[in-house]
């Protein structure tokens, strides 16, 4: 699943906080900023739905994975056990990959992001440490029913912050290669020996 780092962008070109930025509120009722939805837009990829019965529904509709039926047959990490959960492969899939991601105490990558890709991170148990920035000077964590937005170009670096609890969590990301882009950043939380997501995040 995973592929070497590529990006159409300097590594540290992307302040973090400006993808975060929001529009500013004085404008959102502002009629002369209001956009027209009327018309037909050329970058509207919407697709029109199948006419009826041409279709094997049975075959290409929903999909329910049993949590028990994960594959593990994916790149692992020491430190970590990933499972696929939503592919192409398993249930035809074509924007976005899902699984499981179990990090042991005391895990941390190096700093890092994803491209282009969006992740969503979902802490099931555990207690889980961001760091994100030009320095990785800005850090929240997370527990169980949280949720973890990391947007593209993002630098950020990914922590198990128990010493002595296993961190599980499902992840999804908006498309089928997991891009990793190391950041040649020195992280305020130093990797140990036990790395958390991929052999190619630096120590």
């Amino acid at each position: 699943m995973l592929v070497w780092g590529r990006s159409s962008r300097p590594a540290r070109g992307r302040q973090a906080s400006g993808a975060f930025r929001r529009a500013p509120e004085d404008t959102m009722g502002d009629d002369s900023h209001h956009h027209d939805h009327s018309h037909a837009h050329p970058h509207d990829h919407t697709h029109a739905a199948p006419a009826a019965g041409s279709v094997d529904w049975r075959e290409h509709g929903v999909k329910v994975v049993p949590g028990d039926e994960l594959d593990p047959n994916t790149a692992q990490t020491p430190g970590m056990n990933r499972a696929t959960a939503i592919n192409r492969a398993r249930a035809g899939a074509e924007k976005l990959w899902a699984g499981t991601v179990h990090i042991h105490p005391d895990a941390k990558t190096g700093a890092h992001h994803h491209g282009d890709l969006e992740s969503v991170i979902f802490v099931v148990k555990g207690r889980a440490r961001m760091r994100w920035g030009d320095n990785l000077e800005f850090t929240a964590e997370a527990g169980p029913g949280d949720f973890i937005y990391v947007p593209p170009y993002v630098p950020h670096q990914e922590i198990n912050a128990s010493p002595d609890e296993v961190l599980e969590c499902v992840l999804v990301r908006s498309g089928q290669d997991p891009v990793v882009v190391n950041l040649d950043i020195e992280p305020v939380e130093k990797p140990t020996t036990v790395k958390w997501i991929d052999p190619i995040h630096r120590t």
